[in-house]
C-alpha cells in the first residue's frame, strides 16, 4: 500500500512541461553532446595518426598504428569512462549530484585541450601521454551518464520523464555528428591549404607536416561545448528527491523546487522523518533486502547495456574498417593523409545523419507511446536480423554492386541501436532504483555497458583481421574476418533479447513507485491453524 506523497516531490510528478524542463534538456544534453564528440572523435584520426608517426619507408601501404597502440588508443578512453561512472555514481548519491556535476565538466575541458597538445613529437611520447589524457577524458566523461540521468529524472513529471531522459542521452547523435563535420571541415581546409600527392605516387610528400595540426584541433574541440555549459550547469539547484530524501532537508527542497516551478510548496520535514527512518527504506547496496527487490533489475540493466555496448561501440569505432573492406572507402594508398580523413569522415556523418540522429529522435518521440520495454526488445531483435542479413551473404555486399546494400542495411543496425536499446539502456536505471542509491545503480549499469565497449574496442580490433596471414594491417595476427566478426556481433544482440526480459517496464509511474520507496511496509503474523486431517500447519498472514 502506498503512504501519501511528499507535496513537493508530489508536485514534480504532476508539474506540465514548462521551460526548465526545456533549460534542464539542454544542460545536461550539452554534457552528452560533449560526451560522444570525444568518444567518437578519436576513430576519425586513429589512421592519420598512423601515417604521420608509424610510417615505413619503402611500405607499400600507408604507415597504421600497431596492434597494442591501436588498442590503446580507441579503448583507454573507455577505460576512464568505466572508473568514472562507478566513482562519481557513488560520489552523487553521498556528496549530491550537482556538486559533483561541475567537476565532471572541468574535467572534461582540461583533459580536451591537453590530449590535443600531447608532447613530444616521436611516436612513444605523443602515444602515451595521448593515452593518459584520453583516460582522464573518460574519467571527467563516466560522470556525465550516472549524474545527468539522475538529475533529469528527479526533475521530470511523470508522465514525460521517459522522454526527457532520452532527449539528454539523443545530444550524442549531434555530438557523434558533429564529429564528422567538424572533421571534414578542418580537412577540407588543410587539403585545400596544402596539396599532396597520394600515397602510391609519393609516399612521403602524401602526409604533409601541417596534417599533425589536424587531429589535435579535432581533439581540442570538444573542450568548447563543455566550458560553455559550465555556468548555467553551476546554476541548476539541486534536485527535490536528493535534498529531501537522501540529505533531508526538506525546507531546502521545498524552497529550490518552489522557485523552479513558480508555485509555493510546503516544508513538511516530518514526514521526511518518517519516511526516511522506516525500516524498508534504509538498506544498502549490498543487503539482502536490496538483492530481493532489485537484484534482477540491477542484473537486467547491466547485462543488456554490456551486451549493446559490444555491438554499438565495435561498429562505431571500426565503421571506417568495414567500409574499407567493402571498398566503400578507397585504398589507402591510393589518397593523401588529408584526404582519408576527409573520406573516412564523410561516411561517418552520413551514417550519423541518415541512422544515427534520426533513431534517437524517434525513441524520444514514441518512449511513452510504446514503453521502454517494447522498444529495447524491437531494437535488439532489428539489430539481430540485419547484423546476420550482413553477415551470412558477406561476400556478395563485397561486389562494388551490392556496397549501396550494405551500407543501408548497416545504417539500420544504427537506427535500431539507437531507437532501441542505446536509449532505453540509458533511461531506465535513471528510474527503478531507490533515490539514496539511484546514481550509484545508474553507475554501476553504466560501468556495465563501458565494459562491454571494451570488449568491443579491444576485441574486434583483432577479430576482423583477415584469416588470410597475408592480409592482415601491419603486426596483426589472422583473425576471424569481417564476416565471422558480424555473426558474433549478431549473437550478442540475441542475448540482448534475452535479458532484456529482467527490465520492468516504468511508464506512467513516479520514480517512488518504481524503486517502491513510498509503500508501506506490510507487517504479518504467523498463526496456527488445524487442517481437516487434524494436522497443526503454520501460515503467515498480513496484519
Amino acid at each position: 500500500m502506498a503512504k501519501e506523497q511528499l507535496q513537493v516531490l508530489n508536485a514534480l510528478d504532476l508539474a506540465k512541461t514548462q521551460w526548465y524542463h526545456f533549460t534542464a534538456i539542454v544542460i545536461a544534453g550539452m554534457g552528452f553532446f560533449t560526451d560522444a564528440y570525444d568518444l567518437f572523435c578519436i576513430s576519425l584520426v586513429t589512421k592519420l595518426l598512423g601515417r604521420i608517426y608509424y610510417h615505413v619507408p619503402g611500405a607499400q601501404k600507408p604507415g597504421t598504428l600497431p596492434p597494442n597502440v591501436s588498442a590503446a588508443v580507441n579503448g583507454v578512453a573507455f577505460c576512464g569512462t568505466l572508473a568514472g561512472q562507478l566513482f562519481f555514481g557513488w560520489l552523487g548519491d553521498k556528496m549530491g549530484r550537482k556538486r559533483v556535476y561541475g567537476l565532471t565538466l572541468i574535467l572534461m575541458v582540461v583533459a580536451s585541450i591537453a590530449s590535443g597538445l600531447s608532447f613530444g613529437d616521436k611516436p612513444k611520447a605523443v602515444m602515451a601521454t595521448l593515452c593518459f589524457f584520453r583516460f582522464w577524458l573518460g574519467f571527467g566523461i563516466g560522470g556525465d551518464y550516472p549524474l545527468s540521468a539522475t538529475i533529469m529524472s528527479e526533475y521530470a513529471n511523470k508522465k514525460t520523464r521517459d522522454a526527457f531522459i532520452a532527449a539528454v542521452f539523443a545530444m550524442q547523435g549531434f555530438g557523434i555528428l558533429a564529429g564528422g563535420m567538424v572533421a571534414i571541415i578542418v580537412s577540407s581546409a588543410f587539403k585545400a591549404e596544402f596539396p599532396a600527392p597520394a600515397y602510391e605516387d609519393n609516399a612521403l610528400a602524401s602526409t604533409v607536416p601541417q596534417a599533425d595540426y589536424v587531429w589535435r584541433l579535432l581533439l581540442m574541440f570538444g573542450a568548447i561545448p563543455a566550458a560553455l555549459t559550465y555556468y548555467w550547469r553551476m546554476k541548476m539547484p539541486e534536485t527535490a528527491r536528493y535534498t529531501a530524501l537522501v540529505a533531508k532537508n526538506a525546507k531546502q527542497a521545498a524552497n529550490d523546487m518552489s522557485k523552479v516551478l513558480q508555485v509555493e510548496l510546503e516544508a513538511e520535514q516530518d514526514k521526511v522523518e518518517k519516511l526516511t527512518q522506516e525500516p524498508g527504506n534504509d538498506f544498502g547496496l549490498l543487503s539482502k533486502q536490496f538483492l530481493q527487490r532489485h537484484g534482477l533489475h540491477l542484473l537486467g540493466t547491466t547485462t543488456t547495456w554490456f551486451l549493446l555496448d559490444i555491438a554499438f561501440y565495435s561498429q562505431n569505432l571500426f565503421q571506417k574498417d568495414i567500409f574499407s573492406a567493402i571498398g566503400w572507402i578507397p585504398p589507402a594508398k591510393t589518397m593523401n593523409a588529408l584526404e582519408e580523413v576527409f573520406r573516412i569522415a564523410r561516411a561517418q556523418t552520413l551514417i550519423a545523419l541518415c541512422s544515427t540522429v534520426p533513431g534517437y529522435w524517434f525513441t524520444v518521440a514514441l518512449i511513452y507511446k510504446i514503453g521502454r520495454f517494447t522498444i529495447q526488445l524491437m531494437g535488439f531483435f532489428f539489430m539481430t536480423v540485419f547484423m546476420f542479413a550482413l553477415a551470412i551473404p558477406y561476400t556478395h555486399w563485397t561486389h562494388k554492386d551490392n556496397r549501396i546494400g550494405f551500407v543501408t542495411i548497416y545504417s539500420l543496425t544504427f537506427f535500431f541501436a539507437n531507437f532501441g536499446p542505446n536509449a532505453t539502456t540509458f533511461v531506465v536505471p535513471a528510474e527503478i532504483f531507490p533515490a539514496r542509491l539511484r546514481s550509484t545503480c545508474h553507475g554501476i549499469s553504466a560501468a556495465a555497458g563501458k565494459a562491454g565497449a571494451i570488449v568491443g574496442a579491444f576485441g574486434f580490433l583483432y577479430a576482423a583481421q583477415s584469416t588470410d596471414p597475408s592480409k592482415t594491417d601491419a603486426g596483426y595476427p589472422p583473425g576471424i574476418g569481417v564476416k565471422n566478426s558480424l555473426i558474433v556481433l549478431g549473437c550478442v544482440n540475441f542475448l540482448g533479447i534475452l535479458f532484456t526480459f529482467l527490465v520492468p517496464e516504468a511508464k506512467g509511474k513516479s520514480l517512488e513507485e518504481m524503486s517502491k520507496e513510498n509503500d508501506e511496509e506490510m507487517e504479518t503474523v504467523t498463526v496456527i491453524e488445524t487442517s481437516a486431517q487434524g494436522r497443526n500447519e503454520n501460515r503467515t498472514v498480513p496484519v
